[in-house]
């Protein structure tokens, strides 16, 4: 009889213990953002550039000549890139006041239409103040300009990973002491970490695409700075689409009027749905979605301790978190609370060698 009272003791004496070893490393994490955030990055982009490293190397390449190649391209496009989205970041800077002003004197023609039809037009200000639209509009502004900072410490950082992600796998089964390679798991959670993130990037870079160049269609200021915010934010789903529709559509609203805005609305809702409902799923074999509630979370945890590059890599941290999860038998079912659909959990994905997704049934 005496056991049970000690047992359940040390159960809670080592989940106190769990808990207080967070909590001291997310306060380390927090104390050396200015470290951990250039690192994650260079981490990211490590993992998306790696099928192209490989890919040079299957053409009988050299992988130093291999990684070169890449990341000369890499260099040259983010250059380009960063050249005509600063000038778009700085004129729309320079013009914010602007737009926030002609908002304001919109949104207060509402207000008198609205105290037409007896409504209390005080608490309707109270409640909604129409610079705040554009207050969201400078915190993405912000966030794009703390991604172009450190950019030679992500660039080596980067190299030097590309240049040890051919043994990282042999490494970490080593170091879990597994010399023989029986471990699956480990070579399922690297696979399924880099065919999330490949498949996650083409679908973003397609939506910003599309939406930019809708964007350019319509006739809306400084599309391709939208369209990289989209691109940006659609690693966020749900709630990063929403995020990212403000701006333009409040632009397009002030520029070219009800209509036009309308018309960005059901461009960015359009593309949304067919990228995210219908080619995501189809290209990931197998829904690896999010519960809406956890994306917010990690939306809010990650915004936390790694600031504004942190919500823009939250999802993308939660989803490698799910899947180390996923890849062991003891954390199944933690990954099926922060699914969105139970039923899918039971069936986890295969990562192949050849980088097919299936069930165990097709298995």
């Amino acid at each position: 009889m005496v056991p049970a009272p000690l047992n359940q003791g040390s159960v809670a004496l080592r989940t106190a213990l769990f808990l207080a070893s967070m909590m001291v490393i997310f306060a380390g994490i927090k104390a050396a953002s200015a470290i951990v955030v250039p690192f994650l990055l260079s981490l990211f982009i490590a993992i998306i550039c790696s099928p192209m490293v490989t890919a040079l190397m299957r053409l009988k390449l050299p992988r130093g000549l291999a990684i070169l190649v890449v990341m000369v391209v890499v260099i040259m496009l983010g250059t380009w890139i960063a050249t005509l989205v600063g000038s778009s970041i700085n004129d729309f800077t320079r013009q914010l006041p602007e737009y926030r002003a002609q908002l304001s004197d919109t949104f207060a023609g509402l207000v008198e239409k609205a105290g037409q039809f007896n409504l209390s037009t005080a608490q309707i200000k109270e409640q909604f103040d129409p610079s705040g639209l554009m207050s969201v509009a400078t915190n993405i502004v912000s966030s794009l300009g703390a991604l172009m900072t450190n950019t030679l410490l992500i660039v080596l950082t980067v190299v030097f990973m590309l240049f040890e992600s051919s043994g990282l796998s042999r490494k970490l089964h080593y170091a879990l002491d597994d010399p023989q390679m029986r471990l699956k798991q480990i070579d399922r959670f690297l696979e399924s970490v880099n065919r999330y993130l490949a498949i996650k990037t083409v679908v973003s870079l397609g939506t910003g695409v599309i939406c930019g160049f809708g964007l350019y269609l319509l006739g809306v200021d400084y599309f391709l700075l939208w369209g990289l915010v989209a691109f940006l934010f659609n690693y966020i789903p749900n709630i990063g689409s929403i995020i990212a529709a403000v701006p333009p559509v409040a632009l397009a609203f002030l520029q070219l009027g009800l209509g036009p805005a309308a018309g960005v609305a059901g461009l960015y809702v359009g593309v949304n749905m067919v990228m995210g409902n219908m080619v995501e799923p189809r290209l990931m074999g197998r829904s690896l979605g999010l519960s809406t509630l956890v994306v917010f979370l990690s939306l809010v945890f990650w915004g936390w301790l790694l600031g504004s590059v942190g919500m823009l890599l939250s999802v993308p941290l939660t989803m490698i978190v799910k899947i180390a999860l996923e890849s062991s038998e003891g954390g199944r079912w933690a990954a099926m609370l922060l699914e969105g659909d139970p039923q899918v959990v039971s069936q986890p994905m295969v990562a192949q060698a050849d980088g097919e997704a299936k069930s165990p049934e097709e298995s």
